[in-house]
């Protein structure tokens, strides 16, 4: 039997307080959790893997100061989000944000996209262009140009823990287990050296941990790794690869950490060939995959020098 103490986590545990508030809002078939801050322009900004909208807890309250309204969403089967049983794909995911900026009573916004939240935001940019006014993405090349990266055995190596996440539930498993801490170890292996001795750094590993135990929460994050890696031969997939080669007319602002582990610094570079319209990359020196975390004031500078 499970003790009381061992039961998984509600969802609503990650209605964490602080200078913002949250609510949920209907978008695409969907529920989706916000915590938002502020006034004015629009800035949503995409959680990537494994965590949720509270790794955007030093940008809300700084964008909201600069005179934006700072909104985070916990991505369709994380946090206080539904969790339907399908939809973890990129177009579904990108008509999810669309949807959701058109509920916020916008036409359009600034999107900012970290991890699996960049490629989210690149499909924005591509099939939704009039939605998005600009473009910053950390830590994640171009769909297109990650594809390609994929023929590099280094860049295989390095994904190595998505390439384990094809099997059917037991990368769930895994991810939850209570006699390992496969979290903390993701967050280690990706990060840069600094961030990891700090009292933040293991905030966020017990945040990251409890936020993937909700139930069906790992489902739904090893769902979208499992299309990734399914549809690279399937219609699907071939039809995502030819829809992403449209130019990308929004100013774009790629950051990517100089130790960033995860996905490399070669096969970041190169996005750029995707964009039509202004584009600028930045790295970050001894960041890893993590920059709005490790380096939250320069990330947060970056954004805002970005959308003025």
């Amino acid at each position: 039997m499970t003790s009381p103490a061992e039961e998984p986590p509600d969802a609503t545990s990650v209605l964490l307080p602080g200078p913002w508030s949250h609510r949920d809002l209907s978008a695409n078939g969907v529920q989706l959790h916000v915590a938002e801050a502020g006034e004015g322009p629009l800035v949503v900004l995409l959680h990537g893997f494994p965590q949720f909208w509270w790794t955007w807890r030093a940008q809300l309250p700084a964008l909201a100061a600069a005179g934006f309204h700072a909104v985070a969403p916990d991505l369709r089967g994380y946090g206080a989000s539904d969790k339907p049983p399908r939809g973890y794909d990129l177009p579904t995911a990108a008509d999810d944000v669309a949807a959701l900026i058109r509920a916020l009573g916008e036409r359009e916004a600034i999107l900012v996209g970290h991890d699996w939240g960049a490629l989210v935001a690149w499909t924005m940019a591509a099939l939704h262009p009039r939605s998005v006014r600009r473009l910053v993405v950390l830590s994640m090349a171009h769909p297109r140009r990650l594809r390609a990266g994929m023929a590099d055995p280094a860049q295989r190596r390095a994904f190595r823990y998505f390439l384990g996440a094809q099997l059917p539930r037991l990368p769930e498993r895994r991810l939850t287990r209570d006699d390992d801490d496969p979290v903390a170890d993701l967050l280690r292996r990706w990060s840069g050296p600094a961030w990891t001795h700090t009292p933040d750094f293991a905030e966020a590993v017990d945040r990251y941990r409890a936020a993937a135990r909700i139930p069906q929460a790992a489902y739904g994050s090893m769902e979208y790794l499992r299309w990734a890696g399914r549809s690279q031969l399937r219609p699907d997939g071939l039809r995502f690869a030819r829809r992403m080669s449209a130019p990308i007319t929004a100013p774009t602002l790629q950051l990517h950490g100089e130790a960033d582990t995860c996905v490399l610094p070669t096969t970041a570079a190169g996005s750029g060939r995707y964009v039509a319209g202004a584009y600028e990359v930045r790295t970050l020196p001894g960041v890893g995959h993590f920059p709005q975390e490790e380096a939250p004031d320069a990330v947060t500078e970056a954004i805002i020098s970005s959308a003025r």
